[in-house]
């Protein structure tokens, strides 16, 4: 039995449409920070793979408030782990610095630079260290039709905005989440006792919050103009990593996974609006 945590996020919906026999819950239903309650849930039900889609991801609030974001993304993973089950655990590009120019591998040193980063990476430790069988998927810039996320809000104010201004010296790849919702299912079958791997998932393709803005304007018909920016234009209260280009090379080669550009995948995502 499949249970999938953080069902009511993005990408936690996009697996519920994938996965319709799978067991979701999400705070209110489980507190994954329980020790005793995950594992009286996961023998009770006979959950043999969690997908864990829960996550503290209040970037800048986690400033603040680090302890808050180590409960649901360092304890509860390691709680999950503990359970006995195998865990597939989604985690972030914000676990490295940077500061690279080329695309970052699994294997790659990890340096986070913000309290969000540090939590996340603790958490794939913990998994790592504690499963009986753990992939770590580490992703970026997620969005989809559920949620908040970029290509909404961007349609929001590019509907009620003639120009907006938006970072052009981060960069990156979107993700559609209904694109590693599928990979993640690829990957379930395939999934063995002992198995402890790290892999990244983003959709093909480089570019900028600038870039991605453009395009989100222009497939969605709307006449709003975008400014390209520098970051420092706009302070945030956590750092952001410049450049967060994730290699796919290696859950390519291991699964067999076809993964489409992110245009193409905006576009599709976009029809679904």
């Amino acid at each position: 039995m499949y249970l999938i945590t953080g069902s009511r996020g993005q990408l936690g919906q996009e697996l519920a449409k994938l996965l319709p026999q799978a067991i979701l819950t999400d705070s209110d239903t489980l507190d994954i920070t329980d020790t005793d309650a995950v594992r009286d849930f996961v023998r009770d039900n006979n959950i043999d793979t969690i997908i864990n889609c829960a996550a503290y991801t209040a970037v800048d609030r986690a400033e603040d408030d680090e302890d808050a974001a180590k409960r649901v993304n360092v304890t509860g993973p390691e709680n999950l782990a503990k359970s006995g089950a195998r865990v597939i655990h989604i985690s972030t590009d914000y676990v490295f610095d940077g500061c690279a120019h080329t695309p970052y591998e699994p294997d790659d040193e990890t340096a986070p630079v913000s309290a969000y980063g540090r939590t996340k990476r603790a958490g794939e430790i913990a998994v790592l260290g504690n499963a009986r069988a753990a992939v770590i998927i580490r992703t970026a810039w997620l969005y989809s039709p559920y949620g908040n996320n970029f290509v909404k809000t961007m349609r929001r104010l590019g509907a009620e905005k003639e120009s907006i201004n938006v970072v052009c010296d981060q960069i990156g790849t979107p993700t559609a989440a209904a694109d590693l919702a599928a990979a993640i299912v690829a990957i379930l079958p395939q999934l063995r006792d002992g198995m402890k791997e790290v892999y990244h998932f983003t959709n093909e393709g480089v570019c900028s919050w600038y870039d991605f803005a453009c395009a989100i304007m222009e497939l969605s018909g709307l006449p709003c103009h975008v400014n390209p920016i520098p970051t420092s234009a706009y302070p945030t209260r956590a750092t952001r990593p410049a450049y967060s280009v994730l290699s796919k090379d290696k859950i390519k080669q291991d699964f067999n996974i076809t993964i489409s550009h992110w245009r193409e995948a905006l576009k599709t995502c976009l029809k679904q609006f």
